[in-house]
């Protein structure tokens, strides 16, 4: 029964003063060779370095820059001035989709205008 209490250790003192000794010369982008050297998954050995205090996160990637421009909102708002339906359906386009049925409504008010321009030149 005492055997059960026993702690099995992962990490002897040698492999720990192992590990931080060269993840202080390669950083994290030598943790591939940490693993390998000590033969451990990196997961691992990434854990002991955190409990050791040694291990520093890297920087996360910055998160994409929106977009200025109008907002989708915006879109279907100046899409709604544009056309005689409900727009409320297209809320789950992408702003490039409600861009071009913008593009082609406005097209055709300008098509329609142009058809109606000579005909009230003629009448005059």
């Amino acid at each position: 029964m005492a055997d059960a209490k026993t702690k099995t250790v992962n990490y002897t003192a040698e492999m720990v003063d192992q590990i931080v000794s060269m993840y202080e010369e390669l950083g994290n982008e030598g943790l591939d060779e940490i693993a390998e050297a000590v033969g451990r998954p990196v997961r691992s050995v990434r854990s002991k370095l955190v409990r050791e205090g040694v291990y520093i996160a890297s920087p996360k990637a910055p998160k994409a820059k929106r977009e200025d421009g109008p907002t989708k909102k915006d879109l279907l708002n100046e899409l709604e001035a544009l056309v005689a339906f409900d727009v409320n359906g297209l809320m789950g386009a992408t702003k490039a989709a409600i861009s071009d049925v913008i593009a082609l409504a406005q097209s055709q008010v300008a098509q329609a205008d142009a058809d109606t321009q000579p005909e009230v030149a003629q009448a005059e």
